[in-house]
């Protein structure tokens, strides 16, 4: 049993000998480089040598500090963004609360985008509920990465080439907007 489970983590299925979960390709270390240096950590993939292992430390060390850097500013971005929106909108229409308009579409649009359409698209590829989904969604977001749901790993299903680049993407703005979301309500709190 612990041979079978070697071989599984190591990309070997029992249909063959294959590498089709992407597991080191350019779409598959794109992701668990972005799964590491978000330290979501979901613990389905990780190196399996001692030159892998170092290399991934000192990945992380580095990586780490500038996806840091990188989610801060894409969430200073969005925060300019609502700000200059709220200016232009109140000098338009003279509306005293376009401030709290203008961070509830945010956070509404930013609910849709990161936590309510994500599942669906889960639910197409991965064959998860629409709970799962959503489960999956705010697990990784919120980095908990727990690792029982993970993205391209079922053996039975074809995935496109630009699955996991996609979901990547999807988990670096996603982190930015929740930051924000997360900001919002420690604001909100203090």
């Amino acid at each position: 049993l612990q041979g079978i489970i070697q071989a599984y983590k190591s990309g070997i299925t029992l249909q063959g000998n294959t590498t089709s979960l992407g597991r080191w390709d350019f779409s598959g270390s794109f992701f668990f480089s972005i799964s590491a240096i978000t330290t979501i950590g979901y613990g389905n993939l990780s190196p399996s040598t001692a030159t892998g292992r170092i290399f991934c430390i000192l990945f992380a060390l580095f990586g780490i500090p500038l996806n840091l850097v990188l989610l801060n500013e894409i969430g200073q971005l969005i925060l300019l963004g609502v700000q200059h929106s709220a200016h232009y909108l109140e000098e338009l229409f003279h509306w005293k609360k376009t401030s709290l308009l203008i961070k509830t579409c945010v956070l509404v649009t930013g609910f849709l985008l990161f936590l309510l359409l994500p599942p669906l698209l889960f639910s197409d590829k991965e064959g998860w509920s629409y709970e799962e989904g959503f489960y999956y969604s705010f697990i990784t977001l919120s980095t908990i990465g727990f690792g029982d749901y993970v993205i391209g790993m079922n053996p039975d299903r074809t995935y496109p080439s630009w699955y996991k680049n996609v979901i990547s993407l999807w988990i670096i703005f996603g982190m930015a907007w929740l930051a924000l979301v997360i900001k919002f309500c420690i604001n909100f709190l203090e």
